[in-house]
């Protein structure tokens, strides 16, 4: 699997906005982008990443504009089915 760095994540104002209805802060998701615990592609050449704010597990769908820059799609809390594969993984290291 080919690791993801997010150095830069691109926000406009459709994207705050969408991301406000989810309660999620950009504040929150800048620091789960680089806090990123698991990631997978999807279709259309997304990535659906999982990090680690202060205080939850955050869910980012991100599509790559450049190398480390990538485009914030929505942004919400993880799903118990994805916090389980983040346990599931932190159990092994």
């Amino acid at each position: 699997m080919t690791r993801i760095k997010v150095e830069q994540l691109i926000f406009d104002m459709w994207n705050i906005a969408h991301i406000k209805k989810h309660d999620v802060k950009p504040e929150e998701i800048i620091e789960a982008g680089k806090n990123l615990i698991y990631h997978r592609r999807t279709y259309e050449s997304r990535y659906l990443a999982i990090g680690r704010s202060e205080k939850r597990l955050i869910t980012l769908t991100l599509k790559r504009k450049k190398s480390g820059s990538y485009y914030l799609i929505t942004a919400r809390d993880s799903s118990k089915k994805e916090r389980n594969k983040v346990y599931e993984k932190e159990d092994k290291k």
